[in-house]
């Protein structure tokens, strides 16, 4: 007689294809990765109507691409109408354990993660910013609740999985915060994590960057240097969600920030100029020796930085950020810019994502 087969976890699982999933989602998300958020509408309402949907989590997923792509279109209320179909994210008709003859041995919420993010977002972009902070920091107890788990399970793979969800929300909740300038509550919560060895770069880096803002110019030297010393000694908090590329970029453009305070924009030109070195798709350090040269007053090549990057690697730089900047230069360089804004709209047009916002070429 056969001994049991131990339970499995769904994170730990691999599929030799995104099809083998769910129906269609490597068609899915290719549309997603290409930012074509209309169609992913269109195909998720002829899978719908065809019922080509057969399996509970299949069913699921594709209520998360719907979501998704309601909220890139900004169609917030459409997105939240949907999210209630689905009442209670820990209702057990969304347990594996629920379906034993179509899953067996798995374990688990078959929600996907992404449904319970926008879950959270979504009171946000509505306008009640209270009822969507107090989702969030339930969704980051609901993540230490599955570490936690994981981690009795020595189920390593699924520990790291989580481990990112929960460095992700926790960015999320202190970018709302500094959002509405509670510079006191995203101390608190990053100094906590640091004093419980929670070394991650990105976040001692946003410390630093707070820090700047209330004017503790040494304090965020002291930060940056922190980030710096765990990329010479090969530390990454434990939880390697920065390539080495990202990680040494990182701390050239926090390098460049303490310039920047400095009014030194030739530094830190040299310091972005590092990071596009290394990587040409590093829109935040393009974007930014752009501004320092601006501030040089060399606006002829900061705009040939911003337009260079747009044709170089234009799904990566086309961002609604880069465009305004852009057509801010060519407001102050040309006489005749609104010709020039008008072409840039155009060409915007044609390789844009659906949810790109096109106002901000200000023609």
């Amino acid at each position: 007689m056969d001994e049991p087969s131990p339970t499995t976890d769904p994170l730990t699982n691999q599929f030799d294809s995104l099809n083998d999933l769910a129906h269609e989602l490597a068609s899915l998300q290719d549309l997603a990765t290409r930012g074509s958020w209309r169609s992913i509408l269109d195909k998720v309402s002829r899978a719908r109507s065809l019922n080509l949907l057969t399996n509970p989590h299949d069913h699921l997923i594709y209520v998360s691409y719907n979501v998704v792509a309601l909220s890139k279109l900004r169609r917030f209320t459409d997105a939240s109408n949907e999210l209630d179909f689905l009442h209670d994210f820990n209702s057990h008709h969304y347990q594996y354990e629920t379906y034993p003859q179509l899953y067996p041995n798995w374990s688990g919420s078959m929600v996907p993660f992404s449904l319970r993010f926008i879950h959270a977002q979504l009171p946000i972009k509505l306008g009640n910013r209270q009822e969507g902070l107090d989702r969030f920091y339930l969704l980051l107890n609901f993540i230490r609740q599955k570490i936690k788990e994981k981690e009795r399970g020595n189920l390593e793979e699924s520990v790291k999985i989580w481990r990112k969800r929960e460095n992700f929300v926790l960015n999320c909740i202190i970018g709302h915060h500094l959002g509405a300038k509670e510079f006191n509550v995203c101390l608190d919560l990053i100094k906590d994590l640091i004093n419980h060895n929670y070394l991650d770069p990105v976040l001692v880096s946003k410390l630093g960057y707070i820090q700047l803002q209330i004017g503790d110019l040494e304090g965020a030297k002291g930060s940056f240097h922190l980030v710096e010393t765990m990329l010479n000694e090969g530390k990454n908090g434990g939880y390697p969600f920065l390539s080495e590329v990202e990680f040494r970029n990182l701390v050239n453009r926090n390098n460049a920030l303490v310039y920047l305070v400095g009014k030194d924009y030739v530094s830190a030109v040299r310091e972005y100029e590092e990071c596009i070195e290394r990587d040409h798709a590093d829109v935040v350090a393009i974007n930014n020796k752009a501004l320092c040269l601006m501030y040089l007053r060399d606006l002829s090549d900061s705009i040939k930085v911003l337009e260079n990057a747009l044709e170089r690697v234009p799904t990566m730089a086309l961002n609604e950020t880069l465009v305004i900047n852009l057509c801010s230069m060519y407001e102050l360089a040309y006489v005749n810019h609104s010709e020039i804004k008008r072409t840039l709209s155009n060409w915007i047009a044609r390789v844009a994502p659906d949810d790109f916002d096109a106002s901000c070429t200000r023609v």
